[in-house]
């Protein structure tokens, strides 16, 4: 066998020993990449509704519907959740009991636009022959009242001078241990006015 000159056979035993270590080293794993909440996801100011979901029993106090008094409702409930098919992005409210002596119900869709910055409501009821919808403006803080504006057209709850006109309306949202909704008018030439109320007194689920 052809022996190697010294020189060629010292770089082959280095070459040699360099494979041997890299082949002996396990690979370094991969760091875990932190996952980066897009603007689809669901945020803060989602999470600040959480508050909101379960059965509750509520206290509904309506201003318009009989001038001559209040109406006031002490059987309502009142089922908030998270629609879980638009990844927990919206909030489904349903509303049942009486109102006048009537029988009522609402179904309302509460959510945050992670694009415009803002608290989005829409209602449906068994009184009103609208929707109802309301767009806040762009926040740069999570709120513990949230106020969203809107308007619509009114049927005639404020006489016949007011039928068919544009109606500036704001649903005010007070977070806490008992939440409250009020519901808030402004007819043309007049002072807004309390149209609304809305207490959650206890959860029931």
């Amino acid at each position: 066998m052809k022996k190697l000159a010294p020189p060629i056979a010292a770089a082959a035993a280095v070459l040699a020993l360099i494979g041997v270590a890299g082949a002996s080293a396990p690979a370094a794993p991969a760091a875990p990449v932190a996952a980066v909440a897009g603007p689809l996801d669901p945020g803060p100011y989602h999470h600040r509704l959480n508050g909101l979901v379960g059965t509750w029993r509520a206290v509904k106090t309506n201003y318009v519907l009989d001038p001559s008094a209040p109406i006031v409702s002490r059987d309502i409930t009142v089922k908030v959740g998270w629609i879980t098919k638009t990844g927990d992005r919206f909030l489904q409210e349903r509303t049942e009991g009486t109102l006048g002596g009537d029988r009522y119900y609402r179904m309302g869709v509460l959510g945050f636009s992670t694009i415009d910055r803002r608290y989005e409501w829409t209602t449906f009821d068994s009184v009103t022959p609208t929707a109802m919808t309301y767009r806040g403006p762009a926040l740069s803080a999570v709120p513990s009242v949230i106020t969203i504006p809107g308007e619509f057209t009114d049927p005639g709850i404020f006489g016949p001078e007011y039928l068919g006109k544009t109606i500036p309306m704001r649903t005010v949202i007070t977070l806490g241990r008992r939440p409250v909704f009020e519901l808030f008018f402004t007819p043309p030439g007049q002072a807004e006015r309390l149209a609304d109320k809305v207490v959650y007194t206890r959860r029931l689920a």
